[in-house]
């Protein structure tokens, strides 16, 4: 039996204990696990510089190392998202809808665990925690696959995991991971569908489109995140400039993260001006359609030529394109062809072109006078997210609790027989 297989194997037994737990006996783990994270911090750091001297030896972007970094805030951070998930209602077992039926038949739809969840990620060893925990809160096993990038840092942190598992008496094995960086190993789990129930890939499109192809298992899309802004000829431009830095520089490298800046050209030649000036401290390289770049060439030098393949490219960096729409309908346009259905965002003024705008453009989070960043599962009130799903099956949008459970309907007769 391939190591694999047998992960596998052990991860199914284990979801089993775990869709019998409580509440109570869940969040007790949960809670150790958060204290743990604390108590090992020392350790977990070192591990996890070890992942960040051998990043910056291999020449990864400054992107890539931002999200693989873990510092003793961010540490306290993500023991402090596991203490959230404990606070929250646990849908295990929750009554969805039901009723008495006229054969005499009482029905309920309940909400069930998954079972076993397999999740692969990149540069990103946060996820091991936030996948883990919500697993854990809604009785699902996991294998987690990292990247060769957070190599050490996976090991001990699933090394605490499986240690404050077994303080909880919980099987270890309810959170398993292949840290061997061996791509086969990647092809063996998305072919376990004999014990695993979902893949869920956070990463580029590359990794998206492999677990797509490949897997015999069900597949969660997302985390690509193409997002824009539009800003309409009634905006509030003062209002404007600063949401509109939080979308793009509060933190380049995450998935909604402004990447594609549209502007009515009605007031193209006012605002860009104002907004190139805003952002000379923040190292924003423009990437501008001829029109933008005629006006922001004569307030900047950090501009070029945008290319076609720029508009559809997710930036994960201080990189910004601009784009100059006649108006809303061609805004919409340019969102439905270059846009990856993650978050859009209008800036306006107009009730009645708010609501066209959230009726027409398809995505998983539509905002209106709002920055895209609050496109996650902690801002949402989710708590920690598995993933941010950009297609339409099973789930939408940041993957919190609910979207790790399914249901089962529970048929309660008198001796019936169906007539």
């Amino acid at each position: 039996m391939s190591i694999i297989n047998e992960m596998g194997k052990q991860a199914k037994q284990a979801s089993f204990i775990l869709s019998q737990l409580s509440q109570t006996e869940k969040n007790k783990a949960l809670l150790i696990i958060a204290e743990q994270l604390e108590a090992q911090k020392d350790i977990i750091l070192a591990e996890n510089a070890k992942d960040v001297q051998e990043a910056k030896g291999n020449g990864l972007s400054a992107s890539m190392i931002d999200r693989l970094l873990l510092t003793e805030e961010r540490l306290k951070g993500i023991a402090n998202d596991v203490r959230h998930v404990i606070s929250l209602a646990d849908p295990v077992g929750k009554i969805i809808d039901g009723g008495v039926l006229d054969s005499g038949l009482t029905l309920e739809r309940i909400r069930v665990p998954l079972g076993v969840i397999g999740t692969i990620y990149e540069a990103r060893p946060n996820v091991t925690i936030d996948v883990a925990s919500l697993c854990l809160k809604t009785g699902n096993a996991v294998i987690l696959r990292g990247g060769k990038e957070t190599q050490h840092s996976n090991k001990i942190l699933v090394k605490v995991l499986q240690d404050a598992l077994q303080q909880a008496g919980l099987p270890k094995h309810a959170v398993q991971a292949i840290t061997d960086p061996n791509r086969e190993l990647v092809m063996e789990l998305l072919h376990l569908d004999q014990y695993v129930d979902m893949i869920i890939p956070r990463g580029g499109a590359g990794l998206q489109e492999l677990c797509r192809k490949n897997s015999t298992i069900p597949v969660i899309i997302g985390g690509i995140g193409v997002c824009h802004i539009f800003v309409e000829e009634t905006a509030d431009q003062e209002k404007a400039l600063p949401l509109i830095e939080n979308a793009k520089t509060q933190r380049p490298s995450t998935c909604n993260t402004l990447e594609t800046l549209l502007v009515q050209e009605s007031i193209a030649e006012t605002f860009l001006p104002k907004l190139a000036n805003h952002l000379k401290t923040k190292a924003i390289k423009f990437h501008a359609d001829p029109t933008a770049l005629s006006i922001l060439k004569n307030v900047t030098t950090e501009v070029e030529r945008v290319t076609e393949e720029q508009l559809a490219r997710e930036w994960l960096s201080y990189d910004l394109n601009v784009v100059v729409v006649k108006d809303i309908e061609q805004a919409i346009t340019h969102i439905r062809r270059y846009g990856s259905e993650h978050s859009e965002s209008i800036l306006t003024e107009s009730q009645k072109l708010a609501k066209q705008f959230v009726a027409q453009v398809d995505a998983a989070a539509v905002y209106v006078n709002a920055s895209t960043r609050f496109t996650d599962g902690g801002q949402f009130g989710l708590g920690a997210e598995v993933a941010v799903s950009t297609q339409k099956l099973h789930a939408r949008g940041p993957m919190g609790l609910e979207a790790l459970t399914t249901y089962k309907w529970v048929c309660v007769g008198d001796y019936s027989s169906r007539t």
